[in-house]
């Protein structure tokens, strides 16, 4: 039992919080482009909304709330992800079944899940949202994610946190 206290314990001690510096990554995304966050960040703030896995309840929701709400988002000075450890492949086929007009990051390898402290039992993402501005600072992370209010909460978050309208 002391064990498991420990493991837990220590595990709680590196949670990526507000303020910390987020993790860079390249990932390939359901639009057949690569991102690499440091380079999107020269541009707009950045929203990466982490799901466990395409094609489950709480996923397809999430990915239809954004697609069917994402001009909430898209008339903010941002650029917005889902994401998740799910193959590239798989991400194509939930984005064109959802109609996502958004990309959908891939993290087969798991190390950008890792990194994010996203990654449960070593097999999914867990349902996070993370809001970065352009010095890869972390401004919030969202892990209490509402799938079907997901657009509206993020652009409710967005301007929370001041982030200015496109021109």
């Amino acid at each position: 039992m002391f064990w498991i206290f420990l493991l837990f314990w220590s595990s709680q001690l590196s949670c990526l919080e507000a303020g910390d510096l987020a993790p860079d990554f390249s990932l390939e995304a359901s639009d057949g482009k690569t991102y690499q966050l440091s380079e999107v960040l020269k541009e707009h703030i950045v929203v990466i909304a982490w799901y466990p896995r395409a094609f489950t309840s709480g996923c397809t929701i999430e990915c239809k709330s954004l697609a069917e709400n994402g001009y909430l988002i898209k008339k903010m000075q941002v650029a917005y992800f889902m994401a998740s450890v799910d193959p590239l492949v798989k991400n194509i086929d939930f984005a064109l079944q959802n109609e996502a007009d958004f990309p959908i990051l891939s993290d087969p390898s798991k190390e950008t899940a890792k990194k994010y402290e996203v990654l449960t039992m070593g097999l999914f993402a867990k349902r996070h949202t993370f809001y970065i501005d352009k010095n890869r600072t972390i401004l919030f992370i969202d892990r209490n994610v509402r799938p079907s209010q997901s657009a509206q909460d993020i652009a409710a978050k967005l301007k929370e946190l001041g982030v200015g309208m496109r021109s």
